[in-house]
């Protein structure tokens, strides 16, 4: 079995974590010659033998469902992170069919159309593949651009105007780098991902060094802060719903506080 790198990669960053102590293991061994938990630390915690983690972080055995969430439980892994650590261990063939994840179906058009307040579909790679009318109001024309340039990535860390839209640019950049790190471990063989992730690495110094953390997520609900050249600052709440019939689109839905100063300005935006 070929050794699986984004497997061991990703226990490598979440070992690096965490300190014996926090596990509950003494520390007696001296200084360390690198951060967070030994292999055997964590073979201990789960319960194997040192030589069966170690190949299990390899990928060069298949451990049950069971073992690996003692592996996440060992470890302190969010959900979202466990759920990485199933799909690493055990990766399925990416599904690649051309521009099918990259395209929006005519009925989901007509819902965005049919939303007021600012709505998008990002796809495969964090794609653009559909705007409203309110969110380019908000953000940009993404419309407008060339199809390679409808990317949230892209955008997020390569057009300066996204520092600028975004109060908290370094919280949405590195969620950006978490979701394409996800879909890195759900679609291992899409070449498009890979390049984009190459270019990003070698284009903006955060990303690369995010991107080295390993970290996951997937987005279902939050906040974001906003500050508009015409309407000024805007807090908004987002929720996410995934696009039937697909298994990488998600529909992202804003709204404001009613009342608020930024249900004001998005009134005004609106207009």
């Amino acid at each position: 079995m070929p050794a699986n790198e984004a497997l061991r990669e990703f226990l490598r960053a979440r070992r690096a974590r965490l300190t014996p102590e926090e596990v509950g293991i003494p520390d007696g061994n001296g200084p360390r010659r690198v951060a967070g938990l030994r292999r055997e630390e964590v073979a201990q915690i789960v319960a194997v033998s040192v030589d069966y983690y170690t190949r299990l972080e390899q990928g060069r055995v298949a451990p049950s469902q069971e073992i690996l969430l003692r592996v996440g439980q060992a470890l302190r892994l969010s959900e979202d992170e466990c759920a990485h650590l199933l799909t690493l261990a055990h990766p399925a063939r990416a599904d690649l069919d051309g521009d099918g994840h990259y395209e929006l179906r005519r009925e989901m058009r007509w819902v965005l159309d049919a939303i007021r307040t600012p709505a998008f579909v990002l796809g495969r790679c964090l794609a653009i593949v559909g705007t409203n009318e309110a969110a380019r109001r908000l953000l940009v024309d993404f419309d407008a651009r060339p199809a390679r340039e409808r990317n949230d990535a892209r955008w997020v860390f390569l057009d300066p105007l996204a520092r600028e839209r975004y109060l908290d640019w370094d919280l949405v950049a590195r969620d950006n780098v978490a979701s394409l790190r996800r879909q890195a471990g759900r679609f291992p063989d899409d070449r498009r991902l890979a390049d984009l992730v190459a270019e990003l690495t070698a284009a903006s110094p955060e990303f690369a060094r995010w991107w080295a953390e390993h970290d996951v997520v997937q987005h279902r609900r939050g906040c974001k802060r906003y500050r508009h050249p015409v309407v000024g600052d805007i807090t908004i709440a987002y929720e996410a719903f995934p696009v039937s019939g697909t298994d990488d689109q998600i529909l992202y839905v804003y709204g404001t506080e009613p009342g608020s100063p930024s249900d004001a300005a998005m009134e005004r935006l609106l207009r």
